[in-house]
């Protein structure tokens, strides 16, 4: 997703200003915005071309000529459906936006069919020992357990790989060796993986003390029994947009009271909610993290990556959420792996 700083524009802007920077730009496109950055529109070169052939005056506003009905892609879209969306249009490229129309960046379609591979590091947490899910789990471990045909794992590498993410590192623990027959470096698969042996149990934040050597730029951090079709890239760059020490993606969670439930003051019924909706955000499970906030995780101790949000919290870090809105399972229990060999073929 690219920067987009040099290309906006508001109504106000001359079409000499328009054709200044489509010019200038590569993508041939600019993006006209409203004073609280909100997409009004886009112009194009042939949107300049038309005004010029009406012999209109350069110095003239450009909003006459503005197309306010673009097709848009929100930050939650996964590469599939930004891809479809454009192939049925016919379009380069997609203005990326929130849920309340900011702009957020623009998306080229050239680079989502070929992605550039990126350096960053994936550090997969797969060392659980899956307990809620025996007996499936009493000779696999829960990573390998196989959804649509293929064990969890492989997925989840799989879809990294598929946003250029291919510097892979498995922290193993239970059963590690059924792990590391099966994936060895990586080459099958298109990437590159490391190990890293967990003598204990480390926690999810714990392990990445025993990196071999610190990462130089962001890295993801993902549990190794999740099945997401989470936009790998746009966690990326928004978390480089906010200068996050730490970002977590969250998921909203939905729990009903089952009864009617009694507000009261003292002895006094004030009011009665009958089955009450409460609506949280839960961890998910993906997170992103910048090289320094390595620092605030002990060296060989178990450590949870809560506990470590906690500390950037209260050292006044920058720890932000990332909402995940596209598909998400947790597969923790019997009915969880279930459903997922229920969805796998639907979703991905």
């Amino acid at each position: 997703m690219k920067n987009i700083q040099n290309i906006k524009l508001n109504e106000n802007s001359s079409i000499h200003q328009a054709l200044e920077i489509i010019s200038k730009g590569a993508i041939q496109i600019a993006l006209v915005v409203d004073k609280d950055d909100k997409l009004i529109g886009t112009i194009t070169d042939g949107d300049i071309r038309r005004a010029l052939l009406q012999r209109v005056d350069l110095d003239s506003p450009v909003e006459p000529f503005v197309f306010k009905t673009p097709t848009t892609a929100k930050l939650s879209d996964t590469k599939e459906d930004i891809l479809n969306l454009a192939l049925s249009k016919k379009l380069h490229q997609i203005p990326i936006v929130d849920d309340n129309g900011k702009i957020l960046g623009i998306q080229e379609i050239e680079e989502l069919i070929k992605p550039k591979g990126k350096t960053n590091k994936v550090i997969l947490m797969v060392g659980g020992l899956g307990t809620r899910l025996r007996p499936l789990t009493e000779n696999t471990p829960k990573p390998m357990l196989k959804v649509g045909n293929k064990p969890i794992l492989q997925t989840i590498v799989e879809k990294f790989a598929e946003y250029g993410y291919t510097n892979i590192v498995l922290c193993v623990n239970y059963k590690s060796h059924i792990i590391q027959d099966f994936f060895g470096d990586g080459s099958s698969f298109g990437v590159n993986i490391d190990y890293i042996l967990e003598e204990q149990r480390m926690g999810t934040a714990g392990a990445l003390s025993l990196l071999k050597e610190k990462p130089t730029e962001p890295f993801f951090v993902m549990n190794g029994d999740l099945l997401t079709n989470v936009n790998f890239e746009h966690l990326h760059d928004y978390h480089l947009a906010n200068s996050s020490m730490g970002t977590m993606c969250v998921r909203e969670y939905d729990f009903q009271v089952p009864y009617g439930v009694v507000n009261i003051d003292g002895s006094h019924i004030l009011s009665i909610e009958e089955k009450p909706v409460h609506k949280f955000f839960v961890s998910a499970g993906i997170y992103m993290l910048s090289p320094d906030a390595l620092e605030y995780i002990p060296q060989n101790q178990f450590y949870d990556m809560p506990t470590l949000f906690e500390k950037l919290i209260s050292e006044k870090q920058n720890a932000i959420s990332f909402p995940l809105r596209e598909y998400w399972l947790d597969i923790g229990r019997i009915e969880e792996y279930k459903k997922a060999n229920d969805e796998y073929d639907e979703v991905f």
